[in-house]
């Protein structure tokens, strides 16, 4: 999604909240609603690590001040993108991103052919997250030292940098085992395509979470 549509989406986002900023006596809070949405947003097109997802979620107190500081952060986000800072990213570096996105689509057409092993889709997909990976490490200038390139170097790389938390590191581990398994002709690992498709759904989670941080 370029800048202009991510503009149009935290309008709209915003538009769509006020309708929680009423204040209830007694019962929950609606506003709690809009607040998760406004922070699944933004952990999604601003990174899980920004200011904006900080100070959305620690928005707090009456229904109708909660939405008002929610609604202020959406400002500020379209404001943000369109003085041009979210889109500081390279045409090299989005190209690059591109492939990857490209690969993990190839990856679900393998899984929805059933001619095709599941073990294909798994190596696809590992080497999705692989070039992920190693494309954010290299934006945000990180060191995996005398390591040999690879998954694992990078994971360790972003996580010293405290850029991805410990259950991100879990799940990288447990995708790179999959492919390594796929790698070596393991196949009783590998044969189950409904593994195979959660490790998709939980690759395209991963970098859709982390997208805006690379």
């Amino acid at each position: 999604m370029d800048s202009p549509e991510l503009i149009e989406h935290a309008k709209a986002l915003r538009s769509r909240i006020q309708a929680y900023g009423r204040d209830v006596e007694g019962g929950g809070s609606p506003a709690n609603a809009a607040k998760a949405q406004v922070c699944e947003f933004l952990r999604q097109y601003a990174s899980s690590k920004s200011a904006f997802v900080k100070q959305a979620e620690a928005a707090d107190g009456y229904d109708s001040y909660k939405v008002a500081t929610l609604s202020a952060i959406l400002d500020s986000f379209v404001e943000y993108l369109s003085a041009g800072l979210g889109a500081a990213i390279s045409p090299e570096r989005r190209a690059q991103l591109d492939v990857v996105s490209d690969v993990l689509v190839q990856a679900q057409a393998l899984l929805d052919n059933d001619k095709q092993h599941p073990a294909a889709a798994a190596m696809l997909i590992g080497a999705a997250l692989e070039e992920f990976l190693r494309t954010w490490v290299e934006a945000v200038g990180a060191s995996i030292g005398t390591s040999k390139p690879g998954i694992d170097a990078y994971t360790k790389a972003l996580r010293s940098a405290e850029l991805i938390e410990k259950q991100d590191v879990k799940d990288i581990t447990s995708w790179a085992g999959t492919r390594n398994h796929a790698a070596h002709g393991e196949w009783e690992h590998v044969s189950d395509r409904g593994r195979i498709r959660l490790m998709l759904e939980g690759v395209n989670l991963f970098m859709r979470q982390y997208r805006g941080a690379v």
